[in-house]
């Protein structure tokens, strides 16, 4: 029987490569609206609505596809997630209204949820404890790769075939990966048919669980899972840091528009750059905290202090960006930003993992998604009227208020240790 050197590696780039798609899927709308807008005659309101709405139908993905994964398991939860985010993003060139993009865009949510407890999940089945945040990285990477290809790629479509067929071209992209995922994820690593003995023995010997422990592991229900405080500091955590990132992925090409009155084609000539740094950071946050716990440190003082970091990058980019009066400046200024970002929400969404055992990864994660995204739904109503009159500074500080509520969520959580029973 034919085994695969390294299959761990070839699992985490097909969800890195899911991510992709997702982000560009994601994107698109945003680096098309001034063309869009200009077409149908909407505004920023309208787009501000149409965000909502997809927030609205992700908040409940992440819960649902949290549970569908761990009930289902990773291949066919994967599976369905892409199979419906696909087809929602492909049937936007039908749309004609805000009301329209709405119905088609709470399909695209509820569908891309699933991509986040999904990835947490295979990693923490596929990885050992030491590399779950390296691994979380490489698709953390894969999130910031997709915004650094989308606008470029989306412009370029954009400009060839118009609006409506661009929708239809990146739909076809999630159908086209479903073939070697289904062929690659034939199980998880413990009876994976291409794994080597040696990788199977190092991934399952690296998790720490005995036979002894699998049969006495604590799943708990969802009320139980609620009862701790380690599981609400991942909940208020994602709460108060993903709403940064969401308002450069939803409103950065509109600030390069308003800001700097780029039209479509300028937005695909700058508004990739600051995702370059959300790429290094995504593998710079993984690598350092494997690093450190290959050095003997604890999970607990590498997860922490690799988040600090993060968190410390992005407070006085957030400042800088608030004053950046060139278009260059801006995106130097976010890329910052994001790179601290992604640090630290690599090592955040490893959390579940290290608290809980993978029967219980994919619930927190979902539940912990789902409270990001409601953070995210408030933060994108306020912004319409931070920004009235192309006045983003407001914007800004924001983002630079939420920063220390994140490090205060990951402190009150305690130890990052596995989560006991309550007697």
């Amino acid at each position: 029987m034919k085994t695969i050197k390294g299959l761990r590696w070839l699992v985490i780039t097909l969800v890195a490569i899911a991510t992709i798609i997702n982000y560009i899927d994601r994107s698109a709308l945003a680096v098309m609206w001034p063309g869009i807008a200009a077409d149908l005659g909407m505004d920023k309101r309208d787009y501000a609505n149409i965000i909502t709405v997809f927030l609205i139908g992700y908040a409940v993905g992440q819960s649902l596809f949290g549970k569908l994964f761990d009930a289902l398991g990773t291949r066919i939860g994967f599976l369905l997630s892409i199979v419906v985010w696909s087809g929602a993003i492909a049937l936007h060139f039908v749309a004609r209204s805000a009301l329209s993009f709405s119905l088609f865009r709470i399909m695209l949510g509820v569908g891309e949820a699933g991509n986040w407890p999904g990835a947490t999940k295979a990693i923490a089945e596929w990885f050992p404890v030491r590399e779950r945040a390296l691994g979380q990285g490489i698709f953390g990477a894969g999130a910031s790769l997709g915004s650094v290809i989308a606008p470029p790629l989306v412009a370029f479509l954009y400009a060839y075939v118009g609006w409506k067929s661009t929708f239809i071209l990146i739909g076809g992209l999630g159908f086209i990966w479903i073939v070697p995922w289904l062929i690659v994820y034939k199980s998880g690593p413990g009876s994976h048919p291409w794994i080597s003995e040696e990788e199977r023995q190092y991934i399952l010997n690296g998790q720490q669980q005995t036979v002894q422990a699998v049969q006495d592991e604590y799943v708990p229900t969802l009320g139980q899972l609620l009862r701790h405080r380690q599981s609400w500091s991942v909940i208020a955590a994602r709460f108060f840091i993903d709403p940064v990132w969401w308002l450069f992925v939803s409103w950065l090409p509109l600030y390069l528009n308003e800001k700097f009155h780029f039209d479509v084609k300028q937005i695909g000539m700058f508004a990739w750059v600051p995702y370059v740094g959300a790429a290094a950071g995504a593998l710079s946050g993984g690598w350092l905290c494997g690093s450190l716990l290959e050095r003997g440190w604890s999970v607990d003082r590498a997860r922490k202090l690799v988040i600090a970091i993060g968190l410390l990058l992005m407070l006085p980019a957030l400042l800088l960006s608030a004053a950046a009066q060139t278009p260059l400046l801006a995106v130097l200024a976010i890329g910052v930003i994001l790179f601290g970002f992604q640090a630290a929400i690599t090592n955040i969404q490893t959390l579940p993992s290290d608290f809980f055992s993978g029967k219980t990864v994919g619930s927190l994660a979902g539940l912990s998604g789902t409270s990001a995204v409601l953070g995210v739904i408030i933060c994108m109503q306020l912004v319409p009227e931070l920004t009235t009159g192309g006045n983003y500074t407001p914007f800004f500080i924001l983002g630079a208020l939420l920063l220390p509520l994140v490090f205060v969520s990951i402190w009150l959580g305690g130890a990052v240790v596995r989560v006991q029973p309550k007697n």
